[in-house]
């Protein structure tokens, strides 16, 4: 049998595919097709950052990796350091100032503030701007 002489671009896409060996795991993967990559590298050329891109992705990938490790390691370090005492006295602090705040609110709506329902009257309560109209 004689063998098929394969077109000269085709050679070069083999030896392309040799030294990006990522993308016969894409293939493999399903993520691409043979078709598709030969497409774009045929139009796109060898020199293209998507064929660059999928090696920085992975070492992006590697670097997010180490910077969510850092963060749960400095706030892990910030939780041993924090004082309970202190902790509760901020969390008194937030809590009277929304509770100021719901006040405030309920008086401009005309709620109550306290949580007690007046039981005694369904009349709404008077608008607490006087204006009239002429």
């Amino acid at each position: 049998m004689a063998e098929k002489k394969l077109h000269p671009s085709v050679e070069k896409f083999k030896l392309f595919v040799k030294e990006h060996p990522e993308l016969v795991k894409d293939v493999r993967s399903g993520k691409h097709t043979w078709q598709e990559l030969y497409e774009d590298w045929y139009l796109l050329g060898e020199e293209d950052t998507r064929w660059n891109s999928e090696q920085e992705n992975e070492k992006q990938e590697d670097t997010n990796d180490d910077k969510k490790m850092d963060f749960m390691a400095t706030l892990l370090g910030s939780l041993k350091k924090m004082d309970a005492n202190q902790m509760q006295v901020y969390v008194q602090n937030i809590s009277q100032a929304l509770a100021a705040i719901q006040g405030v609110i309920g008086n401009f709506q005309g709620g109550v503030t306290d949580g007690k329902s007046s039981g005694a009257s369904n009349n709404p309560p008077p608008n607490p701007f006087g204006f009239r109209k002429d």
